[in-house]
Formats: structure tokens, sequence, C-alpha cells
């Protein structure tokens, strides 16, 4: 007999892991990217097309903070998925939702998140395509998002060299921030908590960059800048150089932190930015910036180099592999 293991001794990604080896299967042919590859599983679809899927499940006590409305908790519950898509260059083409519900929630409190989920959606040029509905011990949402992508325009975590440079979107520890102000009740300002509370997938952006050909490995930053980056290091075989004064932050988050170590760690650690991490060949970045706006914050590097971080009023220091988990590890 196996002995007890509680999942929380063993850490979420360890468990992805053995539960993808447990479904991995060679004989289906259609499966292009298999469970626990990447941010989404591809099937081909014939005559060099891919279909993209993921799925993300969120609840009420864990993932929706008591100020969240409805609608908030629609949009978010889309746009986990959406970003996902996004990741892999894909135009998103449907999201089914599956909500539990208590017994005694109110109406007019669903109808709100369905007009969140639907706002969401369309506003990435998509919509909520069908679902279930089920009672439940707490709020529990599981959104299942389809998107389609030729396969010589998917983009995936596998495909860095050294020498690439590597960039993102928007800001860094943004929605950490809010998370952490709303936690202390400390007073901050609606820019930084709709970053926590209404995060844009970035489809279109995704969309551009692909078509600019310069990008050679993608994911979104939903867990975090540092455990991407360790995710996109194990995928393509290197390592990485993260300049610490590029790290873009938002000036809300700079007036409600600002110890320099605090706002370093909320930038490298915390989740909910859902934003797009990606490498691109030195020789296309001109290229790249005709199509969205980002930051290059680093370079590629050989694998032996780790992932350090470059400071420039102190010395370099090695990015712990940690950020944003549902099931912590205890180690």
């Amino acid at each position: 007999m196996n002995s007890f293991t509680p999942v929380s001794s063993v850490g979420e990604r360890e468990l992805i892991r053995r539960l993808s080896r447990i479904f991995y299967q060679d004989s289906n042919r259609d499966v292009l990217i298999g469970p626990g590859k990447d941010d989404c599983a591809v099937l081909s679809a014939g005559d060099g097309e891919c279909i993209v899927v993921t799925t993300d499940m969120l609840h009420r006590t864990t993932d929706f903070p008591q100020q969240m409305s409805g609608w908030q908790i629609g949009w978010m519950s889309a746009a986990v998925n959406l970003s996902d898509i996004a990741a892999m260059g894909a135009n998103p083409c449907g999201i089914l939702a599956a909500i539990g519900l208590q017994s005694d929630c109110d109406v007019g409190f669903v109808e709100e998140i369905a007009r969140g989920l639907h706002a969401c959606a369309a506003s990435c040029g998509t919509s909520v395509i069908g679902g279930d509905i089920d009672t439940h011990d707490e709020l529990t949402i599981t959104g299942t998002a389809v998107g389609k992508v030729s396969e010589d325009r998917l983009l995936t975590r596998k495909g860095a060299k050294p020498g690439d440079m590597v960039c993102v979107t928007g800001y860094a520890g943004s929605a950490g921030a809010a998370l952490y102000a709303l936690e202390n009740n400390i007073e901050t300002s609606e820019s930084l908590l709709k970053k926590l509370f209404e995060p844009i997938p970035r489809v279109r952006e995704s969309l551009s960059l692909a078509d600019s050909g310069a990008v050679t490995s993608m994911m979104d930053t939903s867990d975090g800048i540092a455990i991407s980056l360790y995710d996109l290091a194990d995928a393509s075989d290197v390592g990485f150089i993260i300049y610490e004064d590029r790290l873009p932050l938002q000036d809300d988050l700079k007036q409600l932190i600002h110890e320099p170590e605090r706002l370093l760690d909320y930038s490298l650690y915390s989740g909910g930015d859902f934003e797009l991490l990606f490498t691109l060949s030195p020789e296309k970045v001109s290229d790249a910036t005709k199509t969205c706006d980002f930051t290059i914050i680093g370079k590629v590097a050989e694998k032996d180099m780790g992932i350090t971080l470059e400071r420039p009023q102190a010395n370099n220091l090695s990015i712990s592999r940690k950020g944003y988990l549902q099931l912590k590890d205890t180690d």
C-alpha cells in the first residue's frame, strides 16, 4: 500500500507533472502539445491548422476577494482562460463556463457574473458558447476556452535562444500589490485595483506579435514573472539575465510600496497580472516594436547562467523559483 502523501507537500507544478505522465498517450496523433507542457493543449485540426484548449477553476474563498462585484468575478473567470489562449498566439473562438452555486445564491448576482463573462469574452472578439450549472458548497467557476491558430504561427514556451531579448507587456506586480492593500485595509487607487479585479487578456498584442514573426517563445505571467521565467527556461533549456531597473512598475504601485526590496518582491513573485512574457530574436526587435507596447527586461543566456537579476546598485542575485501557486509547497 502506498504511504499517504498530502498534495500540499508535493506542490502544484510537481502534481501536474505526475498527473501529466498518467494522461500522456503516444497513440493520440492529434495531440501536438499534451498535458502540462504549455499554457494550452494543442490539437491538430488538419491542413496546418491547430486548436488550442485550456481550462481553469476559480473559487470564491481563494480567487475572488470579497470586494469584487459579480460582474468582476465573471470578467476574471473569462480572463484567466483567454490569457492562456493569448499566450499561444491563438485567436479565441469560444468559452464554456461551468458554475457551481450555493442554493441560496441571489439570481441577480449570478446574472451579473454572466454579464462579466460575456463582456470579457466580447472584448477579446469571442463569446460564451455554453457550460453547466450545479449546486456547490461555495461559488466555483470552471472556464474552458478554445482558440485556433495556424501551426506556423503557434507560439509556445519552447524556442528561446541565447542572445534573444526578454520582454513583458504591461506592468509587473500590480495585481499582487492591490491584493496586499485590500488584505491590509490600505487605501489605494482604482487604477491599481482594476489590475487585480479586471485583468486584460493580451489577445490583440499576442496576435500582432505572432504576425511579426519575431517571437521565439511566450507564456503569460498569471503566476508571476519569476516562476514563468523558470517555466520558459525548462522548456527552452536556457538561462536568463533580468535587469532590475527595467522591470516595469506602475506609479500607483510605487506610491503604495516604497521599500526597494519589497517592490522587487512584488514585481518578480506576485501573480495575477496576466501579461505576456516572451523572447524576441534580436534582429527582429524593431519589427516587434511596431506591433504593441512592451518592455525589454533582459536577455536569454546559456543554461549554466541560471536565472540572474542584474542590479545596478547592488550585487547580482539569483531569482528564486517561486510565485503564485494554488497548492502551496510546504518545503
